[in-house]
């Protein structure tokens, strides 16, 4: 059974920064492509980065240069930088196994 386990989410201050991590059970983490997706209130999921198994990465334009995806296979976790937030990055966060598993989603919310 694989799970992901999320952590990282919060409230944080325009322009501020936070981290997310996603660690997957099981040992389809190296060998899968991992994306970060966000949903607002109303809206649809949209991709937010995607790293592949081989770390080729892609960012949606909304948070380039502010957002980083990272994967560390030895821990099976993946990572996603934010700085410069703003507050229309509030989102709950989904971890994506490509083509497979969803992680329960993170709130982040970004409000002074």
């Amino acid at each position: 059974q694989v799970q992901l386990v999320e952590s990282g989410g919060g409230l944080v201050q325009p322009g501020g920064s936070l981290r997310l991590s996603c660690t997957v059970s099981g040992s389809i983490f190296s060998s899968s492509g991992m994306g970060w997706y966000r949903q607002a209130p109303g809206n649809q999921r949209e991709l937010v980065a995607l790293i592949t198994s081989r770390g080729v990465i892609n960012y949606a334009d909304s948070v380039k240069g502010r957002f980083t995806i990272s994967r560390d296979n030895a821990k099976n976790t993946v990572y996603l930088r934010m700085n410069s937030l703003k507050p229309e990055d509030t989102a709950v966060y989904y971890c994506h196994v490509i083509g497979y598993y969803w992680g329960q989603g993170t709130q982040v919310t970004v409000s002074s």
